[in-house]
């Protein structure tokens, strides 16, 4: 079943329940999003992922280049990257050897040929949301 759209209660759980996040774009250059979003999501407790084709340690963490590089599973992809980029990650999460559950596009990205790989690959997708907005919202800036 396609997972279309993801209710506050599914959305919440999933959150609480994921483990590791990969951050595709990331970048820890203060007074960007990506750096308060990887810094806030550390400190939430979880295992973050950097994803970047040049950068070789954010955030003091081992860098990929890409997702095709990441051999554990992911629960969540989380795209920092423009709208054009995302089909190619999505193809690129939906070929990792595990799965990861949720597909995120960051706020103001949007994709539909994205979504639809994504969705077919069995992933939910979240499209135009903040990941750190959306775990202060729903947890309160914690983890059960």
């Amino acid at each position: 079943m396609l997972q279309v759209f993801m209710s506050d209660e599914r959305l919440r759980a999933a959150l609480a329940e994921a483990k590791t996040i990969a951050i595709v774009g990331a970048k820890d250059k203060q007074g960007q999003a990506v750096d308060d979003v990887g810094r806030y999501l550390i400190a939430a407790g979880y295992r973050v992922i950097p994803v970047h084709p040049v950068r070789k340690n954010v955030w003091g963490l081992k860098t990929y280049a890409s997702l095709a590089e990441i051999q554990e599973q992911v629960d969540i992809v989380d795209v920092f990257r423009a709208p054009e980029f995302c089909p190619g990650h999505a193809l690129e999460a939906a070929n990792m050897p595990l799965t990861p559950k949720i597909f995120w596009m960051q706020l103001g990205i949007r994709s539909a040929e994205a979504s639809h790989i994504a969705q077919q690959a069995g992933m939910a997708v979240v499209d135009d949301k903040c990941i750190m907005v959306e775990h202060r919202r729903l947890l309160g800036g914690s983890r059960p």
